[in-house]
């Protein structure tokens, strides 16, 4: 039976909580180190603020995938499989290096509904980061759960990517290993799809280690800024299909009729991973 909203989860709505860190030279230099060539001009790289305050747990209170134990910081929902489905995020100003950031976190809203593989529950959590008593970046994450593979089951398929025309801008690459090593380090991100051969294949069911939907959405949201000359006002970012290693990828903006960008990451040849939008700059 699909749970209802309101049964047991109530009291996480609206439960804050309220974290400390801060952009530090070295941060700042690692980001660019893993995340160049494809970041924009800025003195503290877009998106840095997705490595700040990262949960950071005693491995007993870690669960199999190696995220913390649901029930802790996030709802123990009863579907075992984590991911980010997307989100969005306000731009308010920009960071400085040195700043020091303070995170307010809530969650939002709990859904279920079942989709083509099964029941799922949506967790919507706000993150609030201000440096210096002025807001600087207000994000909404959408986190989804899922029951485990079926064994024998097929994995579920993609349409091939749309053809759009050619981008305004577009890099392309091949993530490897090292890659996901170093922005899992950057991140404090546990998750076992990102390191754990065995387990992204025999647990989660995916076909090889999987590539992690925030570093997706730093190279959309760097693009975006490239060809807007600054960071977007709005970045609004969903995935679409997994992306695991070794695959080539090209990350794409398209320009819409209303000045802002239509931006995805795709398969060389195969389905979009990640899409995105993106308003003009702040």
């Amino acid at each position: 039976m699909t749970p209802r909203e309101d049964d047991d989860y109530r009291d996480w709505i609206g439960r804050e909580l309220v974290r400390h860190d801060q952009i530090s030279a070295r941060l700042v230099e690692q980001i660019r180190a893993t995340l160049a060539p494809h970041l924009a001009p800025a003195e503290v790289p877009l998106g840095t603020f997705w490595t700040l305050s990262p949960d950071a747990l005693p491995p007993e209170d870690l669960g199999r995938d190696g995220h913390p134990k649901l029930g802790l910081v996030l709802p123990r929902l009863p579907l075992p499989r984590r991911m980010w489905a997307g989100g969005e995020v306000v731009s308010h100003g920009a960071f400085r290096e040195g700043d020091l950031v303070e995170r307010v976190s809530a969650v939002e809203a709990i859904t279920f509904k079942t989709g083509s593989t099964g029941p799922l529950g949506f967790v919507a959590v706000r993150h609030n980061y201000s440096a210096g008593g002025r807001l600087v970046v207000s994000e909404r994450q959408d986190l989804v759960y899922r029951q485990d593979p079926v064994p024998g089951e097929a994995t579920p398929s993609y349409p091939m990517a749309p053809d759009l025309g050619p981008p305004v801008m577009s890099f392309a690459l091949s993530p490897d290993p090292v890659l996901l090593f170093r922005f899992s380090a950057l991140t404090f991100n546990g998750h076992r799809i990102h390191y754990d051969r065995s387990y992204a294949t025999g647990v989660e069911g995916y076909a090889d280690l999987v590539v992690h939907g925030p570093m997706q959405a730093m190279w959309m949201l760097n693009l975006a800024a490239q060809v807007l000359g600054g960071c977007p006002g709005r970045f609004a970012y969903r995935g679409m299909s997994p992306l695991t290693v070794g695959e080539p990828i090209l990350v794409e903006a398209h320009q819409e009729s209303d000045g802002g960008l239509a931006l995805r990451v795709r398969k060389a040849g195969g389905p979009v991973t990640m899409t995105a939008t993106a308003t003009a700059q702040i």
